[in-house]
């Protein structure tokens, strides 16, 4: 959940050259080498520069912003697009997200390579005890419980958690984002979390709401960890995942750790930073 410098927009005929000569070659991949060039197209996006953020409210309204800053872990001042500031509560913003900055033709490319192979392993993302926490951590145990408790894969949860804090319960981001999930305070209230620095009601708190969203996208963990990100309004907006940097590089992390968890599974390099 960074708050990364932004760039220069112009950049971005650059990064569409590199992107198109992968698109062009796509078609006709073997099989095998699919999910490596949607990989390819993927780390790619998500080195295009970022413009702006959106501000998601718990109203459901947005407003796009060129900066944020959180005053005093209670509110949030927000400085708009025509310069002037807002000042509001924090529990009443639902996230912040990168704008949609990437070039409409890379989003659709993107989008189809998603629906033929996608991102995320064909798996059940049911709580399984044969998988379990990917990382030696010492919150496995309650990662676990849980993970059973919301019939949640064990595993998938941890890979959240190591893209979210690295496993620090302290952590708060720059967007007002706290502990092992990152729950952000609108979130935190709405699972009823009131001491977000607390692992248990963290965790708890977070599989419960990775819980809700894998029932409604039906199991798809593409569009679920997506929405983790970038919130269910925007995959439902977009009909697929968010053309958000931010968020198709969030994905791309956490389906990289699952995959490499995979019995056999051949290593993939990490790309790209949060």
């Amino acid at each position: 959940m960074n708050n990364e410098p932004r760039g220069d927009c112009s950049s971005f005929i650059s990064h569409r050259s590199s992107l198109a000569g992968i698109i062009s070659r796509r078609d006709g991949f073997p099989a095998p080498m699919l999910r490596a060039v949607l990989f390819a197209m993927l780390a790619l996006a998500v080195a295009l520069p970022a413009c702006a953020d959106i501000a998601l409210l718990t109203d459901g309204r947005s407003m796009k912003i060129n900066a944020y800053k959180v005053i005093d872990e209670t509110e949030i001042q927000l400085t708009l697009k025509n310069g002037g500031k807002l000042t509001m509560p924090l529990v009443r913003v639902e996230r912040i997200v990168d704008d949609e900055v990437l070039p409409v033709e890379i989003v659709a490319e993107i989008k189809k390579a998603v629906e033929h192979e996608g991102i995320f392993p064909k798996l059940s993302w049911r709580y399984d005890e044969k998988r379990g926490p990917i990382f030696k951590s010492k919150y496995d145990k309650l990662i676990v419980e849980a993970a059973k408790k919301f019939d949640v894969d064990a595993a998938l949860v941890s890979a959240v958690i190591k893209a979210e804090s690295d496993f620090n319960p302290r952590e708060v981001s720059n967007k007002g984002a706290r502990g092992l999930m990152q729950l952000m305070p609108a979130t935190a209230t709405r699972y009823g979390v009131t001491n977000s620095y607390d692992p248990t009601a963290n965790v708890y708190g977070g599989v419960r709401y990775l819980k809700w969203l894998l029932q409604t996208f039906e199991g798809n963990a593409d569009f679920a960890v997506a929405a983790y990100n970038a919130g269910e309004g925007n995959v439902w907006k977009y009909n697929g995942v968010p053309p958000f940097r931010e968020t198709i590089n969030y994905i791309n992390r956490i389906a990289k750790h699952i995959r490499n968890a995979l019995p056999s599974a051949p290593k993939v390099a990490e790309g790209g930073t949060r």
